[in-house]
């Protein structure tokens, strides 16, 4: 059986099939441009002494101890989730993500010893 099929073919999952995908296409857009303009704006801007977004900072009221406590934790959490991911992966990039895992633990032990440090200073 021959089926007439369109010059060119016509995508049955474009995203203008109704208003509503149109509008919501527009608002990612929107969203899109946003995010582009505040936080990947001009060198220029990117250079402006404007206070930086607090969600992606470490606090400046908090002690030395505390910061390096935290950055302890997060390369220890790092550490085991490359771990475990190393175990679902063929054998050439386990070895690649196993040299991450234990960069990321060489980091670890410097900020331990850090933390150390700070301790003994009291």
């Amino acid at each position: 059986m021959y089926k007439v099929t369109p010059n060119p073919p016509t995508d049955p999952a474009s995203p203008y099939e109704s208003s509503a995908s149109k509008k919501l296409h527009e608002a990612a857009e929107r969203a899109l441009d946003h995010y582009l303009d505040h936080y990947l704006g001009p060198a220029d801007i990117l250079a402006s002494t404007n206070t930086p977004e607090p969600m992606c900072l470490a606090n400046p009221k908090y002690n030395t101890e505390s910061l390096l406590a935290n950055a302890s934790e997060s390369l220890g959490s790092a550490t085991t989730m490359l771990y475990d991911f190393a175990a679902l992966l063929d054998t050439s990039r386990r070895k690649t993500l196993l040299g991450i895992a234990q960069v990321v633990m060489l980091g670890e032990i410097a900020v331990n010893q850090a933390l150390d440090n700070v301790e003994i200073a009291k």
